[in-house]
């Protein structure tokens, strides 16, 4: 069984937790290639593509300048923030769980493409529907589609065909997703709240649970299906009242 989670849009700049190994990224040269061509734009350019303020786009256009910096890396697992990194909490990990983590958790990343959790990463922000000289002139979800199908698939046939699917809906776009369904067990699991006799997604609490999520799976090694109805996070308790075994429910009633 593995996992695929989304990454956050912006990242942390402090020092990472000290880990016991690292990794490259698999597609290293092409964010190398991407940074270069984005530390090229203007702070005016960067803040209407990537829908930010003046000030995180000159945040942004430093990152990319510093890009080769040595020492800048860290692990794509300490990298991330936000809801469901929080909820990861990678603070509780032991070595076991770190080993654990990178055979069976990918981090979808617009500029990387796919990171296992102890690969080396630079500080960055970008958008999927960015469009790279770099990237054929291709917009990031296209010129990352056919690479990480072939790319995810492989890793999950290897293993045992389940993918648990806990990243956003726009990731999908990442992917050939047809042929990812056609091919793999995907899991979707869903989070809802019982109110006024309908269930209702509450965003914040769909990103708990995914990071919450996440962590149970690594710390307790789940490799079934069956295994993860046991999960429960903060009142979210798994329902056979609701959905079925590729899209299991999660329900605070």
């Amino acid at each position: 069984m593995q996992i695929l989670l989304s990454c956050a849009k912006t990242m942390l700049d402090t020092t990472a937790l000290q880990s016991a190994f690292t990794t490259l990224p698999r597609f290293k040269n092409e964010a190398d290639r991407f940074a270069i061509e984005l530390g090229q734009w203007s702070v005016s350019e960067l803040a209407q593509t990537l829908h930010c303020s003046p000030h995180i786009a000159s945040e942004t256009k430093l990152r990319y300048l510093r890009f080769f910096d040595e020492g800048q890396e860290i692990p794509a697992i300490f990298s991330y923030f936000g809801q469901v990194f929080k909820n990861i909490d990678v603070g509780t990990f032991t070595s076991d769980d770190f080993r654990f983590a990178q055979s069976h958790l990918w981090i979808t990343s617009y500029l990387y493409g796919l990171l296992r959790p102890m690969d080396l990463i630079h500080p960055y922000r970008l958008e999927g529907n960015v469009s790279l000289n770099a990237a054929e002139e291709e917009t990031l979800f296209e010129f990352w589609k056919s690479r990480l199908t072939d790319l995810l698939l492989e890793s999950v046939m290897a293993d045992d065909g389940i993918l648990v699917y806990l990243a956003a809906e726009e990731m999908k776009h990442l992917f050939d997703w047809k042929r990812i369904t056609n091919t793999l067990d995907v899991i979707q699991p869903r989070f809802s709240i019982m109110k006024d006799g309908r269930l209702k997604i509450i965003v914040v609490y769909t990103k708990n649970c995914r990071g919450a999520m996440t962590r149970f799976i690594i710390q307790n090694r789940i490799q079934s299906p069956q295994d993860l109805i046991t999960f429960e996070h903060e009142g979210f308790t798994y329902t056979d009242l609701y959905g079925d075994e590729s899209n299991p429910n999660f329900i605070i009633l």
